[in-house]
């Protein structure tokens, strides 16, 4: 299996974990499309927008803004601000723009900031 095969199965792989324990099977579904984008380009079955399931759009952009902002053995963390403006570039194209607006609004209220 080539690498890009291997890093994109994990969606279905880990919904086929989650699959054996009963009290878990409502997030089996979440799990299994965390990586669909919202334009309709993601894996592993190419849902676009509202396809999406929302606990799945979700986690997407929490998924994404942890790792972008956690250390890697290949890099060092990304500055909050950097992630922030990550997830802003790519809402409406990888993220639901409505989840990102939700996730700016709730970060800021973390950090104890107004939005504006």
């Amino acid at each position: 299996m080539d690498e890009f095969k291997q890093i994109t199965s994990h969606p279905e792989k880990g919904a086929t974990i989650l699959s054996h324990i009963s009290w878990l099977e409502d997030v089996v579904p979440v799990v299994l499309a965390h990586h669909e984008r919202y334009d309709g380009r993601g894996y592993p079955r190419g849902l676009r927008g509202e396809e999406i399931p929302l606990l799945s759009r979700i986690l997407a952009v929490a998924d994404a803004f942890d790792a972008m902002t956690s250390d890697r053995s290949y890099r060092k963390a990304l500055p909050v601000p950097v992630a922030i403006n990550e997830l802003k570039r790519h809402a409406g194209g990888q993220f639901d723009p409505r989840v990102v607006e939700a996730f700016m609004r709730i970060l800021g209220e973390y950090k104890g900031e107004e939005e504006e």
